[in-house]
């Protein structure tokens, strides 16, 4: 399969998954909204920061560094050693809920039952269900090799839903259950998402006229099972080692990622109602880093891991491939930055009125509008950081993992001590500015080696962080209307007032964009050419 080929799939995968997230996310957050006006802030931050930080950890040194290194095999693998390696995810998973099971019992604050109840059980049954979720781990690498468009979305998204669901159902007519509720909807979360995959293969594997089928390296659903033979070695040593690289980055990676829940539960910086109002701030924020930039950076990964070879000088490959993906990481880089420079200018002026209709006073008082205007800047930080570290790691070799390891570890220390440091000196907003310094020498670090990487080539893709004037003039112009706008028309002046703000919102917003396509043509181009093969695919397909 060529390069544009991949391309083509790449983009039809992100385009998809981008559709189907939105579509879905709108069901979850409107229902999101309506069970937060039936909690209160410490159980907000028992389940969303406590127990999910135990979920998260588990699945996370589980099999990460696992989807990485199965990802980044050739068309010519052996899948049963693939499905091999991914199976040792299992008693890995078992190994740390057990391990930081004991830990979260044991070890750290728990609450008064008086004020949330059932903790012991939600410890328990949040672990099994990281282990429950790691059994459909070789469907889910094998449904990404394949670039298997829909799937990966429908399942997330209808486990999401559904999980929705039964926590406003089970909050509105028995909000006496406590974490029982949310123990539940999480342990159906994960049981769906498994058996979506496991549904979805059973039937393609069973239907021998399918053209996806014919495509699949295996052929029945047993050979996704463990197998061992006298003719082969268990595992594929290569995969091993490689993944062995990368659980030690990831290991160092989960503690950027996830660094200032661990200050807040191992450190005691915030009490549980505060960590709640954190917490809710930061899924807001980051709701469109998880609607458009995960989708892209996962479906881009698998296509820069496919076309470029892994440690390899770009000189030294195909031209063509070298190309291709120097021409698609421009324009992905023009798209985050667009993206987050959108969020950026115009979530500073409508912090507090998102806040506001979301969750009412308990959000848009306090610290509320500070955290989630920080938040913005920082969603500026990481789209970029998604793109630059998605060609990175698809491009590094096992030595240059290593090496990126050692400065993981050093950003990983100085991370969680400014953290402290900032968190003591300006309250929650500390991590937020502790992760855009987090992020900020990551970005560094991921630009430093694409411009080494295509530094004898005539490819330059770092011109993607470059905007015309015009557009620049066109966002700093729309920063200052919307700003003088919030401060006139909300949020304290009625429905009429704060309309009248969002519509002087969407004026500036509608310029802006259009000063971005007129200026921008080469990403429109490139948007445009590969949604018109994303559709023509799904329409052949």
């Amino acid at each position: 399969m060529g390069s544009r080929e991949v391309l083509g799939q790449a983009a039809r995968l992100a385009s998809s998954g981008l559709l189907l997230q939105v579509l879905f996310r709108v069901i979850t957050f409107v229902l999101n909204a309506f069970v937060l006006r039936f909690l209160s802030k410490e159980i907000v931050g028992i389940v969303n920061v406590r127990l999910t930080l135990l979920y998260s950890t588990t699945i996370f040194l589980a099999r990460e560094a696992f989807r990485r290194a199965c990802l980044s095999g050739g068309p010519q693998r052996d899948w049963g050693q693939t499905f091999n390696l991914l199976w040792l995810t299992v008693p890995l998973g078992v190994f740390w809920s057990l391990f930081l099971g004991w830990v979260w019992l044991r070890l750290l604050e728990v609450p008064d039952p008086n004020v949330v109840s059932h903790y012991g059980t939600g410890v328990v049954v949040f672990g099994l269900s990281a282990v429950v979720e790691l059994l459909g781990e070789p469907f889910w690498v094998l449904a990404q090799a394949q670039m298997f468009v829909r799937l990966k979305v429908i399942a997330e998204s209808l486990s999401v839903i559904l999980k929705s669901v039964l926590t406003a159902f089970l909050v509105l007519w028995l909000p006496h259950w406590g974490l029982y509720i949310f123990s539940l909807a999480q342990l159906l979360y994960t049981t769906v998402l498994v058996l979506c995959y496991v549904i979805y293969f059973t039937k393609l594997l069973g239907s021998a006229e399918s053209n996806k089928q014919q495509s699949l390296p295996i052929f029945r659903m047993t050979d996704l099972l463990p197998s061992v033979t006298r003719s082969r070695a268990f595992v594929n040593w290569n995969e091993a080692k490689l993944t062995w690289s990368f659980f030690k980055q990831s290991f160092l990676k989960q503690i950027l990622t996830e660094g200032e829940r661990y200050v807040m539960t191992f450190l005691n910086v915030l009490n549980f109602g505060d960590q709640g109002v954190y917490d809710i701030v930061n899924n807001l924020g980051s709701l469109v880093a998880r609607l458009i930039f995960q989708p892209i950076e996962e479906s881009f990964y698998i296509f820069f891991a496919k076309v470029l070879e892994r440690g390899k000088d770009a000189t030294l490959q195909k031209q063509e491939d070298v190309a291709v993906a120097a021409t698609v990481l421009e324009s992905l880089l023009k798209l985050a930055l667009l993206t987050g420079l959108t969020i950026t200018i115009f979530g500073f002026a409508y912090s507090q009125l998102a806040l506001d209709i979301y969750g009412g006073a308990m959000l848009s008082s306090g610290s509320g509008p500070i955290l989630l205007r920080s938040y913005c800047l920082y969603v500026l930080l990481l789209a970029i950081n998604g793109v630059t570290e998605c060609f990175t790691f698809a491009a590094m070799s096992k030595e240059e993992v290593d090496r990126y390891n050692f400065t993981m570890l050093a950003l990983s220390s100085s991370f969680l001590g400014l953290s402290y440091l900032l968190t003591r000196w300006c309250g929650s907003v500390g991590f937020i500015l502790a992760n855009c310094f987090n992020m900020g020498v990551r970005i560094t670090q991921s630009l430093w080696f694409i411009h080494r990487y295509y530094g004898r080539s005539p490819h330059r893709p770092l011109a993607g962080l470059y905007l015309s004037p015009a557009l620049l003039g066109a966002f700093a112009l729309s920063g200052g209307i919307t700003s003088v706008s919030e401060v006139f028309l909300c949020c304290e002046q009625g429905w009429p007032a704060r309309l009248a703000h969002i519509a002087v919102g969407a004026f500036c917003l509608g310029v802006t964009l259009g000063t971005a396509f007129l200026t921008e043509t080469k990403l429109i181009n490139f948007v445009r050419t590969q949604f018109s093969g994303s559709r023509l695919a799904d329409k052949t397909s």
